[in-house]
């Protein structure tokens, strides 16, 4: 199986999202922007959210096996996903992208 690196591009937040519907919590999301993660054998990174990884999984899984071109040449590399995590009031874009090298 090949190795997906996974790298958090960009986090966008909704204040008057959270302020009308969201319960004030501690601890959101630990993710930096520029953070990279390795999907070794198509299994969870231990230290990426698992909510994020919910969504991502089916693409990295796919990646993995050598599979890609997502919905008919949607991505400029074919072997690479934009996806989202699905926390709607501060979602994280990860760029989903097979690699040759191994870690």
């Amino acid at each position: 199986m090949k190795t997906v690196r996974i790298t958090a591009l960009r986090r966008t937040e909704y204040p008057d999202l959270m302020v009308q519907y969201e319960n004030p919590i501690q601890h959101a999301c630990d993710v930096a922007i520029g953070q990279v993660f390795y999907s070794q054998n198509g299994e969870r990174p231990t230290a990426l959210c698992p909510e994020a990884w919910t969504v991502m999984a089916p693409y990295v899984t796919t990646l993995a096996a050598g599979g890609g071109n997502f919905f008919d040449g949607w991505m400029k590399n074919p072997y690479s996903a934009l996806i989202s995590c699905n926390d709607g009031f501060r979602p994280v874009s990860f760029l989903l992208e097979t690699v040759e090298e191994e870690h």
